[in-house]
């Protein structure tokens, strides 16, 4: 409702705010997903039509988007290949950023929650994209994990990416240090 937000390239900023609040609506809003009922939004530095802006964008939503049938590393192959990424290239890395390489041949559906969540995570970064959006992206994590997202969130951060996050963990933007905005029935609160 009105929301105005600016976003900047190499910042994590973290929406937090009740259930309800419209963050993952924001969310789906700045990833293409929904249109704004009025308003608009700029994608500074990239074409405005569609199909570039979700080039470069990274998401994990709450449905983590894997395929139970696959392994861990078939499904962040096959999501480098749409992405045009050489998977022989992006796999090695991004599996040892999120910790992979102890499950990668299990098919994802003998997988913990936390585990998916980490392949979803390796999915979204995998092709080094520009605006990163993460719903939650601590759900299901053990203490460990949650501090490799949090150093994934910085070396992409460093890198130059834009990222959005919605948060409920305590501490997380603390200790990211990213900027904190409070979504209360629609809009920003100041």
């Amino acid at each position: 409702r009105g929301v105005t937000a600016c976003f900047e390239a190499g910042e994590v900023a973290f929406v937090e705010g009740p259930n309800g609040a419209g963050k993952s609506t924001l969310l789906a809003i700045l990833g293409t997903r929904l249109r704004p009922t009025a308003g608009t939004v700029d994608y500074a530095g990239i074409d405005q039509d569609v199909l570039s802006v979700r080039a470069e964008l990274g998401w994990l939503a709450h449905d983590l988007r894997v395929y139970a049938e696959l392994t861990a590393r078939e499904n962040v192959e096959l999501w480098s290949r749409l992405q045009g990424v050489e998977p022989e290239v992006s796999w090695g890395p991004v599996a040892a950023r999120l910790g992979l390489t102890e499950f990668a041949d299990q098919p994802v559906r003998t997988l913990s929650r936390g585990q998916r969540q980490r392949v979803a995570l390796a999915k979204a970064v995998v092709h080094s994209p520009s605006l990163l959006l993460l719903d939650e992206p601590t759900t299901g994590l053990d203490v460990e994990s949650v501090a490799r997202v949090e150093r994934l969130l910085c070396e992409e951060r460093d890198r130059g990416a834009t990222i959005v996050v919605v948060n409920h963990t305590p501490g997380f933007a603390e200790r990211v240090g990213g900027r904190r905005l409070r979504l209360e029935r629609g809009r920003f609160e100041s």
